[in-house]
């Protein structure tokens, strides 16, 4: 799907194979920029600046040098150079207290609660004893120490193991064995096969011919194919022997430390001679050495200035939306608190001065003043009303959450069997905003795909293979392995259904058939070794590795090349092949070709590549176009990998004279690979077509199915990966992320709709600042977005000249333009409203895919959505290059089990498989919302019921702050009598199971909206408490109002009301939460029965005569339990106030559920039938013709192959004369590619 470009405004046309950093300038901006700066200012010639990092080798004392120092504090100053101890913990035994006290102090309860202690603590304006506040204080701070404590730890264990791996260090002149935290820059390491590279070294030699050395990737990027890494040639030859090593002294000039995975530049200095480096000489800090027996290297970056951890970003303390929404509310109460005591204590001083300072029997012997009085009654309300801000609340929410991760932990269907694979919760703060996600951000591989190729189907000279058949070619309904046991190279996972293919392959009747599968085991890069009686190939690509595997399964097996030739095996015949050319594969060419002689002196040309190229290419004679065609349309419907493979004899004069214009191109001085190009042109002309392959890049198991769970649940996906643009697409069609009635919008499409945009803007002076609100797309079709990362840098303005344009206009150095560029920002005005732009219209897309992105435009793109958006964020990955991603999101997720863990190290929940995903947020974060919201409504009701009692009683004693329950009541009420039911529902509720939540991912919606826990929710809470408390306040009134007992006694003292009032709310409360709760169990149930038990018998035990004369001021309610509830109006007293409190609302249940139920309600009334019902098998949709074609390019590896290592010999090892028999089974091992 190749589309004609539009211009770029005012700046290159972005490359859609770069993958740009936002520093990246190319030397024709610069130029541009250059000329624009002499506009304004004269030219002014500098020389260019030193790199500011040298690092001499063998040299220690070097790094110390004073002109390398930089100020730490005041007068001290260390070495700019990091020590290669890495610290990811937050405290030591030093500061843990101070520093974790400072911590939860910058909460504001505690500190209020803090405030609320000093206050009971002055004998003036205390109206409860302190031991109220102190003890709920110290548990709180005590059990959130204990969690950090923990989580700290973890830390710590996880800093130490790796702190202490061990490698071998150049000491003293020989290798000696050390621990990693003691390596420093400057240091010359040697490391063996399998070992973790402990810091970013220059490789100076190694084991493999011309110091080759492989490495696997798979902590930076999550890949698990290898790529190469080479020594310079000059200390390949010299630096082989420890005595040489310990004599190097070479200086490295090279760039500071930055982010940069794909770039590296400095030089060499030793002997007199300046050598040139780059990252092909680096190995970087987190990958591995593979392949490769031994090899040595020195020491550039240590510690915290490697390239993984600068590419870590920072680390920042997440919290919920409902974390912000509590803290809010709480300030909303604290206002209120105000307010009522000031108010109560206005009227205390109106009261005392009207009433109470002439009631001679209230005298209590001080001489104060009727306003400070009232100044003292504020204080004392303060306290008496201090449980509106419940201090349990908190400690309450901690075990809610922990629970919650333990739950997902513990969750048998998130584990992974084949890799011993738990589900982990690595934070217990966020599960309540697992149930509010709107956005996903994902890397695609290792996230999405497992970076496996699958050799799937071909078309041979017209003909479709690879659908279930028989030998003689009867299609099969139920598949059955084709049968390779006569091949004794075969690959035992190689997986194949058409048996018809291997009989007319070993039937050699079909000479094109044959030399279809030669085609693909001669014309590639990729290297074989012998090791232990095993072949093991070593590509550029996943692809060219199915590719070969492929043709050996079939008979045509790949077993040595050397510079000049190639060896295979043909169907047990041994054929060996000069190489006479090999023109390589690039991003640009999308195709690859090897020119061969024959045995018999033929010679030939073999080609692959994607069909867009190697069509335009065919000879008008060549056979099959059409019916070749119409089997790549089914494969890329099948979101398939498709590749063309054709073929050209070429006659000796016709290769003689080619091969003249092909030397003296490849000495060309400037511009090599062009000329180069124009050559292979030459040649790869009139080519006959043979036919076509197709590759699956396999997914993930349960990809598809979830995207779409998730979609249905208003869950939008963007793919954020560093892939190219027509591996990115292809996979988005494969996952179901993209659909055929999609309209695809690519960069050129957004930029030029964003300035147009922009222009309308400007043409409305007057309204300069007003944001358009139509939609960028119009109508009701689908609309998806593929942006590469240099067009995002064009579009966002993130390109450094673009950026240091706008810095000077706002600084005033640089005049704004008269005439401004069409569609470009000349202010951060226009650039923040060109990024919201952007935003508003991918967010008007169903699929966002951003390919050829960085990391630090991974973790842009999420921030941007969230700061503009103001949306619940989520991002997934696996490699190294997804933590700045992942720690920018408010949720992160690491895929582990795989052999990167950089990216579960810096995550919030980890698992191994994408497909574990749906359940984490649609059954898990679902629960986890609902429960924590219905948990916060009752908690604030329950307090609000139980504190505004106070309120209505200061009417009839003055405003005098006096309490309405006894002292052990209040301490003990949000402890012991009313907290373990509304625990449990935070704990174990759910209003659906969690097969019903799967199948009705709309349950999810109300999360993402944050209907259940909201102000109005707050509010309804609140007016919920305060009829509570008057109906527990003013029915025990009258009812205490004249009343005379059945003994002829008056039981209607303040004693015996204050235990009737605490009997009643105690009753209400726990029963209210009975009808808030959708889930019961016998836990629950004993919960709420239990909790009215514990009241009665605590009660009795505290107002007992025995506990009275042991401590006779502590506990004054003497006998009043057991005088007072043995009147049985008192008891109908208390029926009839919980009877009125719970009616309104068992009314108002009963009446939303059934005129305005939700969807849950809906799902909860059918939920019997819902699960009896099966569901509905999924159907593959049906191949349309028509329908557009979607086949990625040509996709071997995003940059050069092996061709210049083959060609030029260093790869090879010397071809032994006796190759020994191989073993049956041929091995093999994950793929190589050049960074």
């Amino acid at each position: 799907m190749s589309r004609p470009r539009a211009d770029s405004q005012d700046s290159l046309e972005p490359d859609d194979e770069q993958m740009p950093y936002s520093d990246d300038e190319t030397d024709d901006e610069l130029e541009l920029d250059q000329e624009e700066d002499e506009e304004v200012q004269p030219t002014v010639i500098t020389a260019e600046p030193e790199a500011g990092w040298q690092v001499r080798a063998n040299d220690r004392d070097f790094c110390n040098r004073p002109e390398f120092k930089k100020k730490v504090f005041l007068c001290f100053k260390k070495s700019k150079y990091a020590g290669n101890a890495i610290k990811t913990y937050k405290y030591n035994a030093l500061t843990f207290l101070p520093l974790n006290l400072y911590e939860q102090f910058k909460r504001a309860a505690n500190l209020y609660f803090l405030a609320l202690l000093i206050l009971q603590i002055i004998p003036q304006i205390t109206t409860l004893p302190w031991y109220t506040t102190l003890v709920p204080l110290v548990l709180v701070l005590g059990i959130t120490a204990v969690k950090d404590l923990v989580d700290d730890l973890a830390r710590h264990r996880m800093d130490k193991e790796i702190n202490n791996r061990k490698t071998e260090v150049l000491l003293n002149g020989r290798f000696q064995e050390a621990k990693w935290m003691d390596i420093q820059v400057g240091d010359v390491v040697r490391l063996k096969k399998n070992d973790f590279i402990p810091a970013d070294i220059v490789l100076l030699s190694s084991s493999d011919p011309n110091s080759l050395c492989y490495v696997e990737t798979a902590e930076l990027d999550g890949e698990t194919n290898l790529k190469f890494k080479m020594g310079l040639k000059v200390t390949d030859e010299h630096l082989q022997e420890e005595n040489q090593l310990a004599a190097f002294d070479a200086l490295i000039v090279c760039e500071e430390p930055n982010n940069r995975l794909d770039k590296f530049t400095g030089t060499m200095k030793w002997r007199r001679e300046v050598f040139p480096l780059d990252l092909d000489n680096m190995l970087l800090r987190g990958c591995t050495v593979r392949n490769t027996e031994e090899c040595r290297g020195l020491v550039i970056y240590a510690g915290a200035d490697t390239k993984i951890m600068r590419n870590g970003g920072k680390t920042r303390f997440k919290r919920t939306k409902i974390d912000y929404l509590m803290n809010y509310m709480v300030y909303t109460i604290f206002v209120m608190l105000v307010l009522l005591c000031a108010g109560l204590a206005i009227g205390h001083a109106f009261w005392y001065e009207e009433i109470g300072v002439n009631a001679w029997y209230l005298a209590d012997g001080k001489d104060q003043t009727a306003s400070y009085r009232g100044f003292l009654s504020f204080w004392g309300y303060i306290i008496v009303l201090n449980t509106m801000v419940p201090i349990s609340l908190y400690v309450s929410v901690e075990v809610i959450r922990l629970g919650q991760s333990k739950f997902i932990n513990w969750d048998l269907q998130m584990y992974y069997a084949e890799k011993d694979t738990p589900a982990k919760a690595r934070t217990t703060t966020l599960n309540e905003q697992l149930g509010q996600i709107e956005y996903i951000f994902s890397d695609k591989t290792g996230t999405l795909t497992q970076n496996i190729m699958a050799f799937k189907k071909c078309s041979i000279s017209g003909r479709t293979y690879g659908n279930s058949t028989s030998a003689d070619g009867t299609t099969m309904e139920r598949g059955k392995l084709a049968d390779f046991s006569w091949n004794k190279y075969t690959d035992r996972k190689f997986q194949f259904f058409d048996n018809q293919l291997i009989t007319c392959i070993r039937s050699k009747k079909d000479a094109e058939m044959l030399e279809f599968f030669k085609l693909l085991s001669l014309c590639h890069t990729v290297m074989v070794e012998q090791k232990e009686g095993e072949l093991v190939y070593q590509a550029a690509s996943p692809d060219e590795g199915a590719l070969v595997t492929a043709a050996r399964c079939f008979g045509f097996v790949f077993l040595s090349r050397t510079q000049d030739t190639i060896t295979i095996s043909e169907l047990g015949k041994e054929n060996t092949y000069e190489m006479l050319a090999l023109l390589d594969f690039n991003s640009d060419r999308k195709r690859m070709s090897i020119i061969l002689k024959f045995p018999d002196g033929r010679i030939k040309l073999y080609c692959k590549g994607a069909d867009t190229v190697i069509y335009e290419r065919l000879s008008p004679n060549s056979k099959h176009k059409e019916s070749t065609q119409q089997a790549l349309d089914e494969f890329a419907n099948e979101t398939l990998r498709t590749l063309c493979l054709c073929y050209k004899d070429i006659s000796a004069s016709e290769y003689e004279a080619w091969a003249r214009k092909h030397r003296e191109a490849s000495v060309v001085v400037t511009n090599r690979e062009e000329a180069l190009d124009k050559v292979y042109e030459i040649i790869e002309k009139d080519l006959m077509l043979i036919g076509a392959t197709a590759i699956e890049d396999k997914l993930q198991d349960g990809v598809p199915e979830t995207i779409a769970k998730l979609a249905k649940a208003d869950i939008k996906i963007w793919v954020l990966t560093g892939d190219k643009k027509e591996t990115a697409e292809n996979i988005g069609y494969s996952c179901e992320l993209l659909t055929d009635d999609m309209q695809i919008h690519y960069g050129e499409d957004v930029n030029s709709k964003l300035s147009e945009r922009l222009m309308r803007r400007r043409n409305e002076p007057n309204d300069r600042r007003h944001k358009v609100k139509e939609p960028f797309f119009s109508g009701d079709n689908k609309n998806a977005l593929i942006i590469t990362g240099g067009w995002l840098n064009e579009i966002l303005c993130e390109k450094k000249k673009k950026r240091r344009r706008l810095r000077l206009r706002r600084l005033g150095k640089r005049p704004r333009p008269v005439n401004p560029p069409d569609g470009q920002p000349v202010d951060d005005w226009e650039k923040e409203l060109r990024q919201r732009d952007f935003v508003d219209m991918a967010c008007e897309c169903s699929a966002v895919i951003c390919c050829r992105v960085t990391p630090k435009q991974k973790a842009n793109v999420v921030s941007l959505v969230k700061r503009y958006k103001k949306a619940v964020t989520l991002s997934i990955g696996d490699g190294a290059n997804d933590v700045n991603m992942i720690k920018t999101a408010d949720i992160g997720v690491g895929i582990s089990g795989q052999e990167g863990m950089q990216a579960v190290m810096s995550s919030d929940y980890a698992f191994a498989q994408f497909r574990f995903l749906q359940r984490l947020l649609l059954v898990h974060g679902r629960w986890s919302y609902i429960r924590m919201c219905k948990f916060l409504r009752f908690f604030f009701y329950k307090n609000f019921a139980f504190t505004l009692v106070h309120f209505w009683f200061s009417f009839f004693n003055g405003y005098s702050a006096q309490t309405a329950y006894e002292d052990w009541f209040i301490t003990l009420y949000n402890v012991l009598y009313s907290s373990l039911p509304v625990l449990l529902v935070g704990l174990l509720d759910q209003d659906v199971n969690d097969k019903l939540s799967l199948r009705f991912p709309k349950l999810y919606l109300p999360g993402q909206k944050g209907s259940l826990f909201n102000y109005k929710n707050f509010f309804i809470s609140l007016f919920h408490g305060i009829f509570t408390s008057l109906i527990i306040f003013f029915i025990p009134y009258g009812a205490f109002l004249q009343t005379m007992g059945q003994d002829g006694e008056a039981p209607s003292d303040y004693q015996s009301f204050a235990v009737v009032t605490a009997s009643s709310l105690i009753m209400t409360v726990n029963l209210q939460i009975s009808l808030d709760t959708s889930y019961w169990t016998f836990v629950n149930c004993f919960a709420v029965l239990g909790s009215i038990a514990i009241y009665f018998g605590v009660m009795f035990d505290i107002q007992s005569a025995g506990i009275h004369v042991l401590f006779p001021s502590a506990f004054t309610f003497t006998g009043v339990a057991s005088n007072a509830l043995r009147q049985a109006y008192l008891w109908l007293t208390i029926i009839l106030t919980v009877g009125i409190s719970l009616l309104p609302v068992i009314c108002i249940q009963f009446l939303s559920k059934t005129i305005w139920p939700s969807v849950g309600d809906k799902v909860q009334r059918n939920k019997k039938k819902y699960e009896l019902e099966e569901e509905e098998k999924r159907r593959p949709p049906a191949f349309e013709r028509g329908r557009r074609s979607r086949r990625s390019a040509y996709a071997f590896s995003h940059s050069r192959g092996y061709a210049d290592l083959i060609a030029t010999g260093r790869s090879i090892r010397q071809k032994p004369r006796n190759r020994p028999e191989l073993r049956d089974s041929i091995r093999e091992v994950p793929r190589a590619e050049n960074i």
